[in-house]
């Protein structure tokens, strides 16, 4: 079998959106466009990328209702930490901010307004030797006022995050006074919740629980959550630097800026 090319092919409810998000912030090309079809190329290693719309005709009928979902579109790419300040101040809806992980993986995602994930991906040159830095095995962060968030229900001050050293993790303390009730929300990724002082009332997924001072909470990925606080009350919260906030009702993610 000799390939000479190859596509990806994507299902989505709102073709012109995808198509613009790609043209707009990725650099592709339309070749060949009609009602409810886009076909792009960057004309480099990039996959091609076919857009169809949901439930079109040239689709089999058990594909006509499914959508793109549960892939990611991964471009590996040089110069990532310049690309990520370019989308940055094009708008991009960046969903993953720029992290390294500890295999040498620098990685950033978006998502496009159907819900495609692009990921874009560098591989961090291999370290000389002869150049490691054993200071470098550790990072002290002192905290500072310049990483605290004040919202009307909780102040959270940031500890360990990408921004201060941190390479997987994002931790940080939470402080409610009494009565104060968060809004009803979901996180991305699993997050820890050990209450240092005072008692957290959390409900998740149908279920409420009271947490108080030496206890921990786990606090699944993807489930609506809302916390009171029935008296003052501190807890330190841990979770995967990536994780990002929704809202029920409202569109996108948002980003924890304490957790950056």
């Amino acid at each position: 079998m000799n390939v000479s090319g190859s596509a990806l092919s994507l299902t989505v409810a709102d073709v012109d959106a995808s198509r613009d998000f790609l043209c707009t912030h990725l650099g592709y090309a339309v070749t060949t466009a009609d009602e409810g079809f886009a076909a792009l190329t960057r004309g480099d290693a990039a996959v091609d990328v076919i857009l169809l719309r949901e439930g079109a005709d040239i689709l089999a009928p058990e594909q006509c209702a499914q959508r793109a979902a549960g892939l990611i579109l991964a471009l590996t790419v040089t110069g990532l930490a310049a690309e990520e300040a370019r989308l940055r101040a094009a708008g991009a809806p960046l969903t993953m901010p720029l992290r390294e992980e500890p295999w040498g993986e620098r990685l950033l995602q978006m998502t496009d307004p159907n819900g495609v994930v692009v990921q874009l991906v560098e591989w961090a040159a291999a370290a000389d030797p002869a150049d490691h830095d054993e200071s470098a095995a550790m990072t002290v962060i002192t905290p500072s006022s310049d990483h605290v968030t004040v919202s009307p229900n909780a102040t959270m001050a940031g500890l360990a995050a990408p921004s201060r050293g941190s390479t997987a993790l994002s931790t940080w303390t939470v402080t409610m006074n009494a009565g104060a009730t968060g809004p009803a929300h979901s996180i991305s990724r699993e997050q820890v919740w050990t209450v240092t002082a005072g008692a957290l009332e959390v409900t998740c997924g149908g279920r409420s629980e009271k947490v108080t001072a030496g206890q921990t909470l786990i606090l699944p990925p993807n489930l609506v959550r809302r916390i009171h606080a029935p008296e003052q009350a501190e807890a330190h919260v841990s979770m995967p630097a990536d994780g990002v906030a929704s809202v029920p009702g409202t569109d996108g993610a948002r980003e924890l800026p304490w957790a950056r």
